[in-house]
């Protein structure tokens, strides 16, 4: 074995810091929170839009995807998790120096300080693996929130105004949450418990996405009106890598193989399985038909709702959360969108602010009812960490989680419009008219499906009394 290189030994001495059952899982972890965005939210999105936007929505998420990465380890990773500048922000530097990620581990900003005090209560976190499966893992993250808000600006906006907003918005929004409540900022020290980004991912996307949609503006008329999914099955298909893909998304949260991560794996289905079928319930009950698109909205807002949660409640809290997540996003989308002026206003494509705003603010205000102080103890040690239901000060957590989620929902609503602005200011966020009735072909000279002869795109006109002639799109019928 002396001849053999070190990296390809895998008895060969690690360092004493190196657990690789941690490593393991986390970088599967991260994989998997990966798998949902590309190709999760791809498929998903291609699938759920009108036939002429399929490209250029897929499009969207995959462009999403590689430019918060080349942001993520430029600048955006310590803005997020490194060493604090202010008590909202790190500071940015770059995530690419070989000591920096072949080294252990830490979290610099993560150590608690109780009641502002100068002693820390618990320790900064310093996972037991390299840094770069950190910098790995949560690069994931802070590129699905920027899909996600993708999916309320579909069909309309500029895809040169979206290559601007995603840099931009990662940038001044999300490293401001992520710093804010995991990285050590001021949410983290008072105790809002966010574990797994029901705030930072899910809230700050459903507000930022709902608040791009207003400045972008809608849809052709016509399209707002008829907007049928172009292929079901896959959409379904995307729909399986999100709910799969959560395994990674919560199952990684404790930053190690732990007893936490299973407990939150199996919080995540239940609380996404009974929410599924409560949404179809509903359906059926007030629409007569159980619809396989509302099923997909429902398994969303139950892997929304138990993520900020999932680690530190019992699984008869997940059952409960499941319930609630399965009925009142429901009614905010199927009930109370039609009654509102503000949103009949907004064109929020794929209802972004219901299945995740909605879901991500009904998650963090019932962790704050029923977080399990013995579970908190488990997740990260910090005093008094329980909710409500459990008496004592448990109140006291009920109004940290609403401030907290007041602060993601505020700060995301004022930057985002800033950013639209500035945007808008260079390049028009939205499409011309022009383009907007053709879609794909006329954005990216490009189409979904090609379904005549060798992947030709052709039309069918009528010839005589009765007949149909297959013709070429390019050429005018005879």
């Amino acid at each position: 074995m002396s001849g053999v290189p070190v990296g390809y030994q895998s008895s060969a001495p690690s360092p004493d810091w190196l657990n690789k059952g941690d490593n393991a899982w986390q970088l599967t972890a991260a994989t998997l929170v990966g798998l949902q965005s590309f190709p999760g939210l791809v498929v998903l999105y291609g699938g759920v839009v009108k036939k002429k936007w399929a490209v250029n929505s897929a499009f969207m998420a995959l462009y999403a995807f590689a430019a918060v990465w080349i942001c993520w380890v430029t600048w955006a990773y310590n803005m997020s998790f490194g060493d604090k500048l202010i008590p909202i922000w790190g500071k940015a530097r770059p995530a690419l120096n070989q000591a920096f990620l072949i080294g252990q581990a830490a979290l610099p900003a993560t150590a608690h300080y109780h009641a502002g005090g100068d002693v820390p209560e618990t320790a900064a976190v310093e996972p037991f693996y390299p840094m770069a499966t950190v910098v790995y893992f949560q690069c994931v993250f802070a590129a699905i929130t920027l899909i996600l808000i993708a999916g309320s600006l579909l069909g309309r906006m500029s895809f040169l105004a979206w290559m601007l907003f995603v840099p931009l918005w990662l940038t001044f929004s999300y490293t401001i949450g992520a710093f804010s409540v995991w990285g050590g900022g001021f949410l983290f020290q008072w105790g809002v418990i966010d574990y797994c980004g029901g705030y930072v991912i899910h809230l700050s996307a459903g507000f930022a996405g709902f608040t791009a949609a207003y400045w972008v503006g809608p849809r052709a008329q016509k399209d707002r009106e008829r907007f049928p999914p172009n292929n079901i099955l896959f959409t379904l298909t995307g729909a399986g890598l999100l709910w799969m893909g959560w395994a990674g998304f919560n199952g990684g949260g404790p930053y190690a193989v732990n007893s936490v991560a299973s407990m939150s794996v199996v919080n995540t289905n239940i609380c996404t399985a009974m929410s599924l079928i409560v949404w179809t319930c509903l359906d059926v009950i007030f629409f007569g038909k159980p619809s396989v698109i509302g099923a997909v909205q429902g398994m969303i807002t139950g892997l929304v709702c138990i993520t900020p949660g999932a680690g530190v409640v019992q699984g008869w809290a997940a059952l409960v959360m499941g319930v609630l997540a399965g009925s009142i996003p429901w009614y905010t989308m199927m009930i109370l969108h039609k009654r509102s002026r503000l949103l009949k206003h907004v064109d929020d494509t794929l209802g972004v602010i219901h299945t995740h705003g909605v879901a991500g603010l009904l998650g963090g205000l019932l962790t704050g009812l029923l977080a399990d102080p013995t579970l908190c103890n488990l997740f990260l040690p910090v005093t008094n960490s329980q909710g409500a239901f459990y008496g004592g000060v448990g109140g006291a957590q009920f109004g940290k989680q609403l401030v907290g989620a007041l602060f993601i929902i505020g700060w995301n609503v004022a930057v985002t419009s800033v950013i639209c602005v500035a945007i808008n200011s260079v390049v028009p966020l939205r499409m011309p008219e022009e383009k907007l009735e053709v879609g794909d072909d006329a954005v990216h000279g490009e189409e979904a499906y090609a379904l005549w002869g060798d992947g030709e795109l052709y039309d069918v006109t009528e010839h005589g009394a009765g007949r149909a002639a297959v013709a070429p799109v390019s050429t005018p019928p005879n």
